[in-house]
């Protein structure tokens, strides 16, 4: 069985690729960094709306876990009832052209239709191919 990437990291600590993909480990931290990049403070519920297939559960724990890594802040505000804000703190928001190429590469490279996804071939790749 494979060990989680989180646990590669000490053994490899020089790997600069292993290290960085070590914060954005997790099904949805990617998909959260994105629309706090897009969208700026967000409260729990705004965020919840803007990824629906999320459980509540999870987008707790990925926050949380965003969190303790120092890429997001959490500001509670003592009123009634509780509001909790959320933000980019600096170093989360150094991570916008990692997440902008990203979205980039997908939108190269990746289309969605039907529930599932395909992968397309850059175009000089396919046009070489085609000719």
């Amino acid at each position: 069985m494979s060990k989680p990437r989180a646990k590669l990291t000490d053994n490899f600590p020089g790997c600069p690729v292993e290290s960085t993909l070590s914060f954005l480990d997790g099904k949805w931290k990617g998909v959260i960094l994105h629309h706090f990049l897009e969208d700026g403070t967000l409260r729990f519920n705004e965020l919840r709306r803007r990824i629906p297939a999320v459980t509540q559960r999870m987008l707790t724990k990925q926050l949380r876990e965003l969190e303790e890594a120092g890429l997001l802040s959490r500001t509670v505000f003592p009123v009634v009832p509780p509001r909790v804000d959320y933000a980019l703190t600096p170093i989360g928001r150094s991570l916008e052209p990692v997440i902008a190429a990203l979205r980039l590469w997908g939108k190269e490279h990746v289309i969605c239709e039907g529930g599932k996804k395909y992968m397309v071939m850059p175009e000089e790749e396919a046009a070489s191919k085609a000719a």
